[in-house]
């Protein structure tokens, strides 16, 4: 195994250079540093993970909290996407991702004491309940946290811009002459208040009456949840024209459901999801819905917590909010005005 003793041999520095150009330290040169990292690579060096918390207190290890109410874990496309990206950043920038959990084999123990635990220099948390005392704990420790798609007390947070997405679908239906529009959100969240706001922003721009009977709750990722409410809809004596759905996987129920009661899209009732996963674009027909950029919500997430970690004196919390676009498909039948 390749050691700093060997790289200063090689490239003719000092031990302490070389260990410190290795560290980034602002004693050394770029120059320098980039000789010495070049014959560190030539030479297949690798850091001791160990040593290296020992001599610069950082581990280099972000720590990742996630826990969807489904159960589906990595198999939910929408975050998955978003956390490959994070991986793929951090990677690239020299750190590494470990997930944070309540259970060690048989040992429980708090987010915040796992984070310790696993000596993770930040974290950042996606898809939990955040007013669960053991997030709120993690938040407000002394660990370095960025949220996605929750702002959270003075935390630096990474949003998507759910109130003019919904807003943008809206007035695209409405576009289309559409003015019964029943609109499926998911659980009380931050993500379901920011996605209301922007239905009933765009339906007042729009001069549509919103329809109390119209507005109802389901479950994000839950197309069994969806497939029942859309039977609630259609059974309306006055019922919608078009269903928005809290996210494209959900749909998945709302479509069963429209078929079992020999209906047709978009024939007979328009239809749009949400999230732009590579399913919404492989049904038949081809699902209008709203792209999350989720490449740049991980990327985004994993820059903002490694500038927390190294650069703790001058950072400054902030909230940054990320667009998608609008994916038209076939799924909106045009009604004469």
């Amino acid at each position: 195994m390749t050691t700093i003793k060997d790289i200063s041999k090689k490239c003719g520095y000092s031990i302490s250079t070389v260990s410190k150009a290795l560290n980034d330290s602002e004693e050394i040169g770029e120059e320098t540093k980039k000789k010495i990292k070049k014959v560190a690579r030539e030479m297949n060096y690798f850091p001791n993970a160990a040593a290296r918390l020992l001599k610069t207190n950082r581990s280099n290890n972000i720590g990742v909290l996630f826990v969807d109410q489904m159960q589906s874990g990595l198999k939910h496309e929408y975050f998955s996407a978003v956390l490959n990206s994070l991986k793929v950043e951090a990677e690239r920038l020299g750190f590494d991702i470990t997930f944070i959990s309540q259970n060690i084999g048989n040992i429980t123990m708090s987010y915040y004491e796992h984070a310790r635990y696993r000596n993770c220099d930040g974290i950042v948390i996606a898809c939990v309940d955040f007013y669960d005392p053991a997030v709120i704990e993690l938040i407000n420790s002394d660990i370095p946290t960025v949220t996605i798609d929750h702002i959270f007390n003075e935390s630096t947070a990474i949003i998507s811009d759910n109130l003019n997405g919904v807003r943008d679908l809206v007035h695209h239906i409405g576009e289309r002459g559409h003015t019964k529009i029943a609109f499926i959100h998911g659980e009380n969240t931050s993500v379901t208040k920011n996605r209301l706001a922007g239905f009933h922003k765009a339906c007042k721009e729009l001069g549509i009456k919103t329809e109390d009977e119209y507005i109802k709750q389901a479950r994000y990722h839950d197309p069994k949840s969806s497939g029942k409410t859309t039977r609630e809809l259609l059974e309306l004596p006055d019922p919608p024209t078009c269903i928005m759905y809290p996210d494209d996987f959900s749909f998945l129920g709302g479509m069963n459901e429209i078929e079992r009661q020999g209906l047709s899209i978009p024939e007979d009732i328009s239809v749009v999801g949400y999230d732009g996963i590579y399913l919404s674009q492989v049904l038949r027909p081809k699902l209008t819905t709203y792209r999350q950029d989720t490449e740049a919500l991980g990327r985004e997430a994993a820059q903002q917590i490694i500038s927390q970690i190294t650069d703790k004196k001058t950072f400054n919390p902030k909230q940054i909010w990320i667009k998608g676009d609008l994916m038209v498909g076939d799924s909106i039948k045009n009604i004469d005005l």
